[in-house]
Order: C-alpha cells, then structure tokens, then sequence
C-alpha cells in the first residue's frame, strides 16, 4: 500500500470508524440492563402494599407495588428514571397515600425487579407504561394520573396521548429531545466540549435506534396530543442535561390546561430538596385537582 493509501486508510479511521465505535460503546451503556438502587419497601413508611406482577404490552414482565388508600379518591402511577429502580420514588408514596391516592409503582424494562435486557429512554418503556394501565383497568382503575421522573417523564409524555385513561400527567426533569439530552451527558460525564458532544450525540442516537430496531421518540413531538388533559412541568434551571430553553419550547407545544414551575437554583431533579414543602404541596395539589 502506497503512502497516501494509507494516509487515506488512516484518515479513514480517524473521521468514521472510530467516532462509529465511540457511539457505538456509548449506545451500549446507556440501553443496558441498569444495576438497581439500594432497596427501600413500603413496609419503611408504615405504609400497605401488595406486590405485583403484570406484562408490557409487548409481554415483558414488570414487577412492582400497589399501594392502595382506603376509599381512594384515585390512582397515581410513578414512573422512575434512567438507570436504579423505583426504590428512590417510594418516598413520595406516603404524600400520595395521605392525600387519600392509591400508587402504583413498577421497575421499567431493564431496571431493577422487572424483565428485558435493553433500555430505550422512553420509547419502548411506553409498552411498560400501557402494561400498567392495562393491570390497572383489571382491578377496575380506570383514570389514574401519572407522575414521571427524568426518563420517567419522557415515557409518561410519549405514552399519555396513546391512552385516555391517563387523565393528568406531572413530570420532574423530564427530556425534551433526546439528543440534546446526550449532550449535556456527554459534556456532563466524558467533559466533551459542545463541538464534539453534539455530533457524537447525534451518531448515538443512531446507534441505540439501530441497536433496538426502532425510532426514537422525543416528548416534544407527542406532547401537544395531551390536550386537554392538564399537564404540569418541572425543572431546575441547573440542569446539565436539559436546557431552559428546551423546557420552554416544551411548554410552548402543550396544549391548555398546563403549568410549568422552573427554579433557578435547583440542579436535574433537585427541585423537591431546594422546595421540599413547595414541591409536596404542588405535585399533589396537582392531582387532587385533576383527578
């Protein structure tokens, strides 16, 4: 091979097998099974429960909790986020069950007690979701609220259009468009600059589609479907991996009834321990409104 053979072959290399291999690797940490969180159990907050074991729609087995009020007002599904399980979530429960709410709460596909091997930040997971509808309307619940964390507000936004039993949805961190969420990961957690994040988030993007076999879906195309079903948003303005900007233009595509509450200070997911009684009180407000 002559040297500009090779210069070329090098070139190569350089421009598209190894950024494909990048995105690829990346791809394949972020779909994996994910490790659970330290295990909580409703029997820690005094609270009863059963278990409970039902199938995704596409048959994926799903384990979780019910927690029932006694003469409940209604059913509040949770819906937790990328990577651990739902034992974090749990603390909410109690607020819910007090409120007079039942809660239903279940590890996504790939997380915790639940089944499958790939995760697909919300657009599979809406399987998971329908499931627990499905499992609901056979105990004769037929109008829940959903209250979805991180990924979890993405699958709670892509699946709510999908089914008029969800009658109120809340969100906390939920994405906007997945690929400017790897962004800010990328950023976040390898320290790449934004000129090189965004392009691999973009070739990642691509991966985990090819590697699942399916199209990605992002909250901002589904949302305005909600309508008129009250929806209520949920960031902190120091999140790194979802902008003001995108929270906003989320806002502005959902349809009326919906609130957004934004606070400066409050990092992904944080809101609830920079505004803990605030945060109770409105999340919960939420519901005892809409449902």
């Amino acid at each position: 091979m002559t040297p500009l053979l090779w210069g070329a072959a090098a070139l190569t290399a350089l421009l598209v097998v190894i950024p494909a291999a990048l995105a690829w690797s990346f791809s394949q940490r972020m779909t994996a099974r994910r490790r659970p969180d330290p295990p909580t159990h409703p029997t820690d907050y005094g609270l009863p429960y059963e278990e409970v074991a039902f199938p995704a729609r596409d048959g994926i087995p799903l384990r979780g909790w019910f927690i029932p009020a006694a003469q409940a007002r209604g059913t509040v599904v949770f819906c937790h986020g990328h990577a651990g399980s739902m034992d974090p979530d749990l603390r909410y429960a109690p607020w819910f069950h007090q409120a007079g709410f039942s809660v239903l709460m279940f590890d996504l596909r790939g997380h915790g007690r639940s089944g499958g091997e790939r995760v697909s930040m919300g657009t599979l997971e809406r399987e998971d979701l329908l499931g627990a509808m499905d499992y609901l309307a056979g105990r004769g619940i037929a109008r829940v609220g959903v209250l979805g964390f991180s990924m979890g507000g993405a699958v709670a936004l892509l699946t709510a259009p999908l089914d008029e039993r969800v009658a109120a949805v809340a969100t906390d961190g939920a994405f906007v468009r997945l690929e400017e969420t790897l962004v800010g990961w990328a950023r976040e957690a390898a320290g790449l600059p934004r000129w090189l994040a965004r392009p691999l988030a973009r070739a990642v993007r691509y991966a985990t589609a090819l590697r699942l076999g399916v199209r990605l879906q992002d909250p901002i195309h589904w949302i305005g479907q909600l309508a008129p079903r009250p929806v209520l948003l949920i960031h902190g303005d120091c999140d790194p991996y979802i902008s003001v900007e995108a929270v906003e233009a989320l806002y502005a595509a959902a349809g009326e009834p919906k609130e957004l509450w934004r606070v400066p200070q409050a990092g992904h997911r944080q809101v609830d321990q920079h505004c803990p009684e605030a945060y109770r009180s409105r999340v919960v407000g939420f519901f005892e409104q809409h449902l």
